[in-house]
């Protein structure tokens, strides 16, 4: 390994390898008898085949490139891409074969440091289905294991059940329902209105149970921090997820939260509190060529608190919706049927967009 002009030149012998899989996978490969491969340094390391290096703000239009359909057209990445790259605590990696970008995947330091949460796993559309992904994951887990060598747990959420074989790498600590909903601007304002209207003909706008917001950052940590919380509201595996964010009811992740502009609405009946939620602020999705994504994250098992907390952050963003809108509804499994039962009488604005599905909340050693 030779160091010119601030770069490392690494020169790397490899034989000829042909790898041979089902054609419908297209995954031949043929490497070089003999290359020389420059490492800038932002590059932090090679294995079968690909360069791994750190994430760069320039590297954003290639990850787009492989990153088609992801998701579904709900892929928040193009939105989220840049603020990842000065986020603290964060790791982007990409990986690359023969200059060309074909994977990234990312981890997020939590719970003071002991927790990577692993998301944004992607591969180039020619290579899926070959190994690659685990390739990209092997390495980064790797990767944080020697950099952050306090992490003792690795977490992760995904939106499908990926059978009993996969599933026994992990301990799947909660499963959580999503309601999912979609509509455009022009329709979205009459839903919101028709709501109230349900709330108020079942008398339930006026229940002894309000909800208020909460603003203020120490009345956020006192309902966060009280040890009563998560058995009261049924968290999921004990913590809160934040737009498939899973985190511990600990003060160092406070700060996590208080990056994402969430709002936040609570049972205001009394000092324990039996329902909580909040929202991310809506943000643009490729989805039918450009749409607004809004993720609502319920918690408790009232069903009167949650159809008026649901109520209350569709109206809180009314204003904001512009063009078509996906609304992604996170909630207990029990809730899930009069959430629907809610929400419909109003297909000609706002209807659902797929069959009851869930999130799965997982973990396991890095």
């Amino acid at each position: 390994m030779l160091s010119r002009g601030g770069k490392l030149y690494c020169h790397i012998l490899i034989v000829n390898v042909w790898i041979t899989t089902p054609k419908s996978h297209d995954c031949r490969y043929k490497y070089a008898s003999r290359r020389e491969v420059t490492m800038d340094s932002h590059c932090v390391g090679e294995s079968d085949g690909l360069t791994f290096c750190l994430a760069r703000p320039e590297d954003y239009d290639d990850v787009m490139a492989i990153s088609q359909d992801i998701y579904g057209g709900n892929d928040y990445l193009p939105h989220r891409y840049h603020s990842w790259m000065t986020e603290p605590e964060r790791v982007v990696i990409i990986a690359r074969r023969d200059r060309k970008l074909v994977a990234l995947e990312s981890g997020l330091l939590v719970d003071g440091g002991e927790t990577v949460i692993v998301e944004g796993l992607r591969v180039c559309p020619n290579e899926r289905g070959c190994g690659l992904a685990g390739v990209i994951q092997r390495f980064v887990d790797g990767y944080i294991k020697k950099v952050y060598p306090n992490v003792k747990t690795k977490r992760l959420t995904r939106g499908d059940d990926p059978g009993p074989e996969k599933l026994s790498k992990f301990r799947l600590l909660a499963r959580r329902a999503v309601l999912s909903l979609w509509g455009d601007s022009e329709g979205f304002d009459s839903f919101v209105s028709g709501l109230k209207d349900k709330l108020v003909v079942s008398n339930e706008s006026n229940s002894s149970s309000p909800l208020v917001p909460v603003k203020d950052l120490e009345a956020l940590k006192t309902l966060l921090l009280d040890s009563d919380l998560s058995s009261r509201l049924q968290l999921p595996g004990g913590a809160i997820i934040q737009d498939w964010q899973p985190l511990k009811l600990m003060e160092s992740n406070l700060q996590i939260l208080a990056r994402r502009n969430l709002t936040w609405f609570v049972d205001g009946s009394g000092g324990k509190p039996l329902f909580m939620s909040f929202h991310t602020p809506p943000y643009p999705i490729p989805f039918n060529g450009g749409s607004l994504r809004f993720n609502i994250d319920l918690y408790g098992t009232d069903t009167s608190l949650a159809k008026k907390a649901l109520t209350a952050h569709l109206n809180s963003v009314k204003s904001e919706i512009q063009g078509l809108v996906l609304v992604h509804i996170y909630m207990h499994q029990t809730l899930w049927a009069d959430l629907k039962q809610f929400c419909e009488g109003h297909e000609t604005a706002v209807r659902q967009l797929r069959d009851y599905w869930e999130q799965l909340f997982l973990e396991r050693e890095p």
